[in-house]
């Protein structure tokens, strides 16, 4: 019998459902509140803008939406600029086109992974309206220098904060420090609502609009008549009923992930060629993907490792491409002439491993030893094999 055939795959991510989710989506049906009223959906922009810190919370049907609505939330104007890394993922710099604005481009930090704050005031002009930091892989950015540039030229904060869910950056929770935050609560996140979203503002004008905004911008004086065009990005009582089982679990899965992220520094931290992950004395890194990227020997790149990864079934994911990167933006006509190469070294050589709240032990005990046979017999590749 083939071994291959036998030996499980590791996944990459698995949700963990290990609370009152069924009991208060029962709760959902059984009422006949399934869509997006109900006492599930206030109940989870409550709680988990308290928890982050924030005053309001306003779900959304996605992280992407959440970007959407927040960034059409600022009423930027054509030409105007948000600044960004170009280390993350692409819905970022679609939601500022989307606005009708123009992203402006940053590297990332070689150690964090995070947007390299030291970059980003040489890009503030007469044209910047906002920055848009993310909070890359459970890593916060540091803010402290986002919010000084902000204060200085009256620019607002935007925190992507979709993959850091209970993070912190000097004791604060990570999407309770700008004026705006947007979560992601998609399956493989560290809380899940299957599919989902929210934003969260500090100010009532801002959240306000922003529950307007997901609901295709109907007057509260005139129903079905219209002056602004919003979309339907509303989040089911389905889905909050989910979140609010999650949330009350959240520093239990922050924990686990954690927990996963010792497991692996131990048992990768000698073996060489390979960057782990670090957690700067101002952070509490929550782990949400556990990302190594491999050395610059020449031997193996990320697809490589990958690959021969998957043949031993362990799952896993590469890193972001930049978005200087992107095809599409390059047929726009944007980013032309631009290098990032931080972002284009570690998105050659990045992957994340296997990082699910369901993972055990002697899961990792098996990926780590994987990942040590294949770099003490890794052949040179001729180069990248993309």
């Amino acid at each position: 019998m083939n071994p291959k055939q036998t030996t499980p795959v590791i996944p990459v991510n698995e949700p963990l459902l290990g609370g009152h989710e069924r009991e208060y989506v029962t709760e959902c049906l059984e009422t006949g509140w399934i869509s997006s009223e109900g006492k599930y959906i206030q109940e989870f922009e409550q709680r988990w803008a308290a928890y982050c810190g924030m005053n309001y919370g306003v779900a959304v049907s996605s992280g992407t939406a959440a970007l959407q609505t927040a960034l059409a939330c600022l009423q930027l104007r054509p030409g105007d600029e948000v600044i960004l890394p170009t280390f993350t993922i692409i819905s970022c710099a679609t939601a500022i086109l989307e606005a009708g604005a123009v992203p402006v481009l940053v590297d990332c930090d070689p150690r964090t992974w995070c947007m390299d704050v030291k970059q980003v005031e040489a890009k503030v002009n007469f044209r910047t309206k906002a920055l848009l930091p993310v909070h890359i892989y459970g890593h916060p950015v540091d803010m402290d220098p986002i919010q000084e540039l902000a204060r200085k030229h009256q620019l607002i904060v935007v925190e992507d904060a979709a993959e850091a869910h209970g993070a912190e950056y000097k004791g604060r929770k990570v999407g309770g420090i700008g004026d705006l935050s947007c979560f992601s609560f998609y399956a493989n996140k560290i809380i899940t609502t299957g599919e989902g979203g929210m934003v969260l503002a500090k100010r009532k004008e801002h959240a306000d609009r922003l529950r307007s905004l997901r609901n295709l911008c109907f007057r509260e004086d005139r129903r079905f008549y219209h002056t602004e065009i919003g979309h339907n990005y509303r989040l089911t009582n389905l889905q909050a009923a989910m979140g609010v089982a999650q949330v009350e679990r959240i520093e239990k899965h922050v924990a686990q992930k954690r927990w996963m992220a010792a497991a692996y520094q131990e048992r990768l931290q000698n073996i060489p060629g390979l960057q782990l992950p670090v957690e700067e004395s101002w952070a509490r890194n929550v782990y949400w993907m556990y990302g190594v990227v491999l050395d610059d020997s020449g031997k193996m790149d990320a697809v490589a490792f990958a690959r021969q990864l998957k043949e031993k079934r362990v799952e896993t994911r590469p890193f972001f491409v930049g978005m200087h990167q992107q095809p599409v933006f390059q047929k726009m006509g944007l980013f032309k002439g631009e290098h990032y190469p931080v972002s284009e070294r570690i998105s050659q050589q990045g992957l994340y491993l296997p990082s699910g709240l369901t993972l055990t032990e002697s899961q990792i005990d098996q990926v780590c030893e994987t990942i040590s046979q294949i770099l003490k017999t890794s052949n040179p590749i001729g180069g990248s094999q993309r």
